[in-house]
């Protein structure tokens, strides 16, 4: 995977930890950025994964995730990117989804940074819905 470019970093990191948890993997890792640090970072906020740390490699930094398992069951039933590069999806407050009746969360890249649905709500702001976790 040397030297691969990615056109959707942040779709390449959702369909890795899709990937490890179809194969019960414990950890993930993914390639580092300010955008997929903040993801974690929700992530971990939410409950979704246990944990994770920035690994300074040789080539790049990159981002080691702890998954998160309930009884042997994975936290993560559910990952879905909705905007993409080639289509844009802008929401306005009134327009944030509630994802699984709240039991899910939309992460939204808002002026104030990355948001859950919720926080995005609360604070009046509404923007770029990155993805869907559940």
């Amino acid at each position: 995977m040397v030297g691969v470019t990615v056109t959707d970093p942040i779709a390449d990191m959702l369909t890795r930890i899709r990937n490890a948890i179809m194969v019960r993997h414990d950890t993930v890792v993914v390639p580092a950025s300010k955008i997929k640090l903040s993801i974690a970072k929700i992530l971990k906020e939410e409950g979704f994964i246990s944990d994770f740390e920035v690994v300074k490699g040789k080539p790049h930094r990159e981002i080691k995730v702890q998954l998160r398992y309930i009884d042997n069951k994975p936290a993560i039933s559910g990952l879905k990117r909705m905007s993409k590069p080639g289509l844009r999806l802008y929401v306005q407050k009134k327009e944030i989804p509630r994802v699984y009746g709240g039991l899910g969360i939309a992460i939204l890249s808002t002026s104030q940074g990355l948001k859950t649905g919720q926080q995005a709500w609360r604070q009046g702001s509404g923007g770029e819905l990155l993805c869907y976790v559940w």
